[in-house]
């Protein structure tokens, strides 16, 4: 579907799909549901609130995973017979279940994906009084695989497991029941759907969704976003708090925001009266849309985008002997995987390091983040405290941030807290 296009489809709500889905759901709760059981002491993990199983702790010779299919649901039991939860299942990948429910009479259908999306709901509105937040977050609010970004009216889906796209039509009805929305898209493009064999596609599953949408980031400020070509579903929601802290103390200061996407760090900076603001990344698109915003917003004459490899680019400033008050870092995940973090440490070094160049030495601003799960927040800490000392700079930390409560974080699952924000000022060595 061309993301340029208004995209209008009303078929989840004609009479014959809601009695099926609703004939489906009725089957689904009816029909005996297996069981997973676990080898021996391997229900510690889940008895202390993780929501995960990996396959190597499935007792195999009791349930032999091959015996079900991706998406399916199970009972899951420990090894002495105490039930755990009903878990959907995936037995080709390594995470082969995951917990949709604790209840023991819990069934899986559209009416427990409602009560899931109620929950949620229910604790986004207790923390936010404007309609722009993460709805649902995956395995942190029970549904894993499922995430829903709201935009007012309008709510945009990613959907990343076999489970989940099986179901798509219960979500979308839950959805329609619960906020009666202007338009829902399904953004399922991402690389990681075919690891779980699906097939990538982007589509309007109920009413309208225009090719451009708002996002109200603060104070009555908006952007626009594209949710069809865009990054994700078009934003990143997990930095609204470290971004809103940031934003004041920008005001008459030079500010660099590298890995910029659309604008939000740098934009915000802009409104609330950075003296001169330059936003880098690689995407053109994303430039041209964070520029359009900066002319609705009245700030483009104080608004400067740099198009390319932030890392040539940085090193071309520190050349150029341009100097910023504030640097922002917001790369995308540099260890994607576990086997990647040798390699993605010497990047963050290397990238904080260059970032610190373009500090005043009497002292400036850095904000540091990561999206990388792989990342401990003392690692990001330790890569910039030796940055700094590489440099024969100081560094006090000022803030520490991570991801906001739509986002919500399982202590037990240390995975669903991916997100740093570490803000530390930066001035030579006295």
């Amino acid at each position: 579907m061309a993301p340029g296009n208004w995209c209008q489809r009303v078929d989840y709500l004609t009479m014959s799909t809601l009695y099926i889905t609703r004939k489906k759901d009725m089957q689904q709760e009816t029909k005996e549901i297996p069981v997973l059981r676990l080898l021996p002491k391997e229900d510690r993990r889940l008895s202390q609130g993780h929501v995960w199983v990996y396959s190597n702790e499935v007792d195999t010779a009791v349930t032999p995973l091959q015996g079900f299919t991706a998406g399916q649901v199970a009972h899951l039991y420990s090894h002495s017979e105490k039930f755990l939860g009903l878990v959907m299942l995936n037995p080709q990948a390594l995470i082969c279940a995951r917990l949709i429910s604790r209840h023991p009479e819990a069934r899986w259908g559209q009416a427990l994906i409602k009560t899931h999306l109620e929950k949620a709901l229910h604790l986004r509105e207790r923390f936010y009084s404007r309609p722009y937040y993460r709805l649902c977050y995956g395995d942190s609010d029970a549904l894993p695989g499922l995430v829903i970004d709201r935009f007012a009216g309008v709510l945009v889906l990613q959907i990343s497991t076999v489970g989940m796209e099986q179901v798509r039509s219960w979500i979308v009805q839950a959805l329609v029941e619960l906020l009666q929305p202007e338009g829902i898209l399904l953004k399922n493009d991402a690389l990681s759907r075919a690891q779980e064999g699906l097939p990538s596609y982007v589509e309007v599953a109920y009413g309208t969704v225009p090719p451009t949408l708002m996002v109200e980031v603060s104070g009555g400020v908006c952007l626009s976003l594209d949710a069809f070509a865009g990054q994700k579903t078009g934003w990143f929601y997990d930095h609204t708090s470290s971004r809103q802290w940031l934003a004041p103390l920008t005001r008459n200061r030079r500010v660099l925001d590298v890995f910029s996407y659309v604008g939000a760090w740098s934009l915000q900076a802009a409104v609330e009266g950075a003296s001169n603001v330059v936003a880098v990344d690689s995407s053109a698109p994303a430039l041209a849309l964070l520029r359009d915003n900066a002319v609705r917003l009245g700030v483009q004459e104080r608004v400067q985008t740099l198009e390319g490899d932030a890392f040539a680019l940085l090193a071309q400033l520190r050349e150029e002997r341009q100097g910023f008050d504030v640097v922002i870092l917001d790369p995308p995940a540099l260890i994607k995987r576990r086997k990647d973090h040798r390699n993605g440490l010497t990047a963050y070094r290397r990238l904080n390091e260059l970032a610190m160049r373009l500090l005043p030495p009497q002292g400036g601003l850095l904000m540091s983040c990561s999206c990388s799960m792989h990342l401990e927040t003392n690692e990001l800490l330790d890569i910039l405290r030796a940055s700094a000392r590489h440099l024969d700079r100081n560094i006090q930390l000022m803030y520490q941030g991570h991801q906001g409560p739509d986002h919500p974080v399982l202590p037990a699952v240390p995975e669903t807290a991916y997100l740093r924000a570490l803000a530390v000022w930066v001035d030579k060595t006295v």
